[in-house]
């Protein structure tokens, strides 16, 4: 009888819905966000730092828009939060009662692995990037909600086995996460010497039309803004090639890179990401 009693708390009978209403919202804005990246195109934003973030090296995996990866954890608590109250209680009630069980657990290792992988987000965004971005503080806002919502939207029968399944589930996420932004940021090597970092060498040969443009842009005072670790500065000197690479008027941005003017790359307004 107490079980039931509390199962009709409002918070029992709301989570589902506020779960399912917040991964509607978060997977409209990163399917926003998608487009915008795969477009090129500048997000519509009130602060600078949003475009700074989405042309950081942290936006992509491994050539993939980061937010096509939120917009699906999105989809995926939406279909968890939503599924079972599709089927009806009067004709099916054993079959809904054994999709919530079955989904609350998905939940919460759902909304666990989202809380941890935007908080690390939220580090770099302070200690990295030090770009305000209302997406992304409003993304990681969502996922606390979810998170806390999966916490009291049931009666957690076990709560020492929900705080060990949730300490590895955030353990794992940390680790994957320090792992494939290790690997797709710093490319296939990173150098590391006295001077400072470097990044992965250019492989491309040059022609003699990437020749040219490296000497005109050299010519007209023109600069490159990077950083040793971005994939984009890399693609890009990749373009160039070897030797039309070396002639190119470039500006290390990152504080640990070789050669490294970040003060001066902090001064420019124009640069809001990079490569520049």
């Amino acid at each position: 009888m107490a079980r039931r009693r509390q199962e009709k708390r409002p918070i029992h009978r709301w989570a589902r819905p506020i779960i399912g209403a917040i991964a509607t919202i978060g997977a409209l804005g990163t399917g926003y966000l998608t487009v915008i990246k795969l477009m090129g195109a500048s997000a519509s934003c009130p602060v600078s730092g949003c475009d700074q973030v989405l042309s950081s090296a942290y936006a992509d995996l491994f050539g993939v828009p980061l937010t096509l990866f939120g917009c699906l954890a999105y989809l995926t608590m939406l279909g968890l939060s939503l599924g079972p109250l599709l089927v009806d209680p009067d004709r099916n009630k054993e079959q809904r009662l054994r999709l919530e069980d079955l989904t609350w657990p998905l939940l919460f290792i759902g909304a666990t692995g989202m809380v941890v992988f935007s908080g690390y987000l939220m580090f770099v965004l302070a200690t990295e990037l030090k770009a305000p971005c209302i997406y992304c503080i409003a993304s990681a806002s969502f996922t606390v909600i979810m998170f806390v919502m999966t916490l009291l939207g049931r009666r957690w029968e076990d709560q020492g086995q929900l705080f060990f399944r949730g300490f590895i589930v955030g353990t794992l996420t940390l680790v994957a996460t320090l792992g494939v932004y290790s690997v797709s940021i710093n490319g296939p090597s990173v150098n590391a010497s006295t001077d400072g970092a470097v990044g992965p060498v250019v492989q491309n040969p040059s022609g003699e039309a990437e020749l040219a443009l490296a000497r005109h842009l050299t010519e007209t005072d023109a600069k490159m803004y990077g950083a040793y670790w971005c994939p984009h500065c890399y693609d890009q000197k990749q373009l160039f090639g070897q030797d039309a690479a070396k002639e190119i008027p470039y500006i290390e941005c990152a504080p640990d890179g070789k050669d490294s003017q970040t003060a001066l790359c902090q001064s420019i307004p124009e640069i809001t990401g990079i490569p520049t």
